[in-house]
């Protein structure tokens, strides 16, 4: 069974997320980020296309193999974040940080990538490994890559994420939704304005801000079962320019969260309802603009219970868990999952003797990097036991 971990080189995945760590890059600008991923590919002699989406990475062993085909997707993007960590890796790049892990999701697949490589006449299906970039902000790399039919040839897509909150060592999974849906959503609102002594000649925008703030929180809480679980978070109130003139203008701007996309269609169809009954009766106009961002990711059950039982493999009785309750936070990992089964795990990175505690987007964020060698066993374990299929 140790053969097959023969390739696994942690000392190079270290390398490869300090290298990453100290050079962070954001969004789909990854210049230097793709050119160090398609260098250590070249000296693997691994093939690979950057003709998915944009600013991405798709490399694959056993092309020639018909049958079953895994992929395995790292994201590799960086966050508007200034590092405060003291540390000899700390970013080079001011305003920039590898603050959610996505250096170590890099370095773990590029591990995974040199380890099967050195086995792959072992291995008796095709694996696929997706480099994405955009993860982090508004858009998504991962909708640019499905579009482009990255999904088309895969038959199941596995991804792990760093998670400080659970021991180097462990591993924590969830069958079904297990990180939620994130819509955007702002409203324009369009009044009369006035003197602050003369209200009755003017059209209130705040105080139409106001109501809907008001009424949305309230008719949410009486007409959805109180078991869903959303938020609806307004982020954003601005109006007005001077305190004695009634505003002409207002604008508000939040998300919407669920664990369920019919949930976040229903909320939204209401959001435009109350701001058209709000505006309507104050006689004002508005501009509602929603924009659709990730739908929710929903881990397929029998491919979570298969990989945690290769998890188990590697990690040992007791050290592969079941998650208690999903994340409200969100992923683009959801658009691959949308085209086939798949399932998105935790990989426990935290330390508390190494002071490795802080949690994501934090500017104090960083990993155990012990777990780097954990995260390219699992992956390689899940191979080698689904060759045929899950």
């Amino acid at each position: 069974m140790q053969e097959i971990f023969s390739g696994i080189d942690k000392n190079y995945m270290i390398s490869i997320r300090r290298r990453l760590h100290m050079y962070p890059e954001i969004g789909l600008d990854l210049p230097l980020t793709l050119k160090l991923v398609k260098s250590e590919l070249d000296s693997m002699g691994v093939k690979y296309t950057e003709k998915y989406g944009k600013s991405s990475i798709v490399a694959s062993i056993n092309d020639e193999l018909p049958g079953f085909t895994i992929g395995i997707r790292a994201d590799m993007d960086a966050l508007p974040i200034n590092e405060m960590n003291d540390v000899e890796y700390k970013s080079r790049h001011e305003g920039k940080m590898h603050a959610c892990g996505h250096d170590a999701h890099t370095a773990i697949l590029l591990g995974t990538v040199k380890a099967l490589s050195k086995i792959k006449n072992k291995i008796k299906c095709r694996v696929v490994f997706l480099f994405q970039p955009l993860e982090e902000g508004m858009g998504s790399g991962a909708k640019l890559m499905v579009e482009d039919g990255v999904m088309d040839d895969i038959d199941v897509i596995v991804a792990l994420h760093v998670y400080n909150l659970l021991d180097t060592g462990k591993a924590g999974f969830m069958p079904g939704p297990v990180m939620a849906s994130n819509h955007v959503f702002s409203i324009e609102l369009f009044g009369k304005s006035g003197h602050a002594a003369m209200p009755h000649t003017a059209v209130d925008a705040i105080s139409m801000g106001v109501q809907i703030y008001s009424q949305v929180q309230l008719v949410l809480t009486r007409e959805i079962d109180p078991r869903e679980k959303y938020t609806l978070n307004v982020g954003i109130f601005q109006g007005g320019k001077a305190c004695n003139v009634v505003a002409d203008y207002a604008m508000l701007s939040g998300t919407v969260r669920t664990y369920s996309d019919e949930l976040a269609e229903y909320i939204l169809k209401r959001l435009g309802d109350i701001t058209r009954g709000v505006v309507s009766g104050a006689g004002g106009k508005y501009n509602l603009v929603l924009k659709k961002q990730l739908p929710v990711v929903i881990n397929d059950k029998k491919v979570t219970g298969a990989i945690m039982k290769s998890a188990e493999k590697v990690l040992g009785k007791g050290n592969t868990v079941i998650l208690d309750k999903p994340s409200m936070g969100s992923e683009d990992f959801a658009f691959y999952l949308q085209k086939k089964p798949g399932s998105f795990f935790r990989l426990g990175t935290g330390n508390k003797s190494k002071g490795i505690t802080s949690d994501w987007h934090s500017s104090t964020f960083d990993i155990d990097e012990d777990a780097l060698e954990y995260g390219a066993r699992i992956f390689v374990q899940i191979v080698m036991d689904h060759m045929d299929g899950i």
